[in-house]
């Protein structure tokens, strides 16, 4: 079942009359050179942009339509490099909800740090003490706390390890397949790309060539596809 749809969206010089669609309760990830427009979709997905020109669709009601507070709750998003804000583990958690002005509860914030196995961290450790990759399981616990039903990932292990690219790997794919939640996952590393996906969109240059059941990416015929996958320049 489609839970977002875009409809001929255009954004400045960015991105160029894109349609197509997400599945809902699956992993999709973006992949294509840089300067594709990956990021700028992702955006567009929970309004922090907006189109010059065509619509998107979440649950088949326009975003433009919709309340943005409600949209990014519903919607949430973890961003390269895993950045946090200064003070402690219980600080970074409750951002999601500073933003609206409420507060987690305590009980919530520990749920939320067992859900991405981080459950001996302390809510009163300084968020400085942390290592890279717990700072990136605190980025994406921080995503899980307005219970969202879709979480975009920009480049999340980009800064990571071998060995903590795999476990975030783990983790996300575990938490999708927990929660049913829907995924929406920037990467420039095809390899992980195929070992997470369902699903993939290949971008290049702002345009949409081609998406679908991720297995595409090694059996299309597109000659721009073939360049990418065997690592030519584009």
């Amino acid at each position: 079942m489609t839970i977002i749809e875009f409809k001929n969206v255009s954004h400045n010089d960015i991105l160029h009359n894109i349609t197509g669609h997400f599945n809902e309760g699956r992993i999709t990830t973006f992949v294509g050179p840089s300067g594709a427009g990956k990021t700028t979709c992702l955006k567009h997905i929970n309004g922090l942009l907006s189109p010059d020109s065509g619509e998107i669709f979440f649950r088949g009601e326009n975003i433009a339509d919709m309340d943005m507070i409600e949209l990014r709750k519903r919607i949430g998003m973890a961003f390269q490099s895993a950045p946090m804000i200064g003070g402690t583990v219980y600080d970074n958690l409750n951002l999601p909800k500073a933003i609206f002005g409420e507060t987690i509860d305590e009980a919530h914030a520990l749920q939320c740090l067992e859900r991405v196995d981080l459950g001996g961290i302390p809510l009163d450790q300084n968020v400085k003490s942390l290592s890279g990759g717990e700072k990136s399981r605190i980025s994406i616990a921080r995503t899980l706390v307005n219970r969202p039903e879709v979480l975009l990932l920009d480049e999340i292990t980009a800064s990571l390890d071998y060995r903590m690219v795999k476990e975030v790997e783990r983790l996300i794919v575990r938490l999708q397949r927990e929660n049913n939640v829907t995924v929406i996952w920037i990467t420039h590393d095809l390899d992980q790309a195929r070992r997470v996906s369902d699903d993939m969109w290949f971008l290049r240059s702002g345009e949409l060539i081609e998406f679908g059941d991720a297995s595409f990416i090694d059996q299309s015929d597109n000659p721009l596809i073939r360049k990418f996958v065997e690592g030519e320049e584009l």
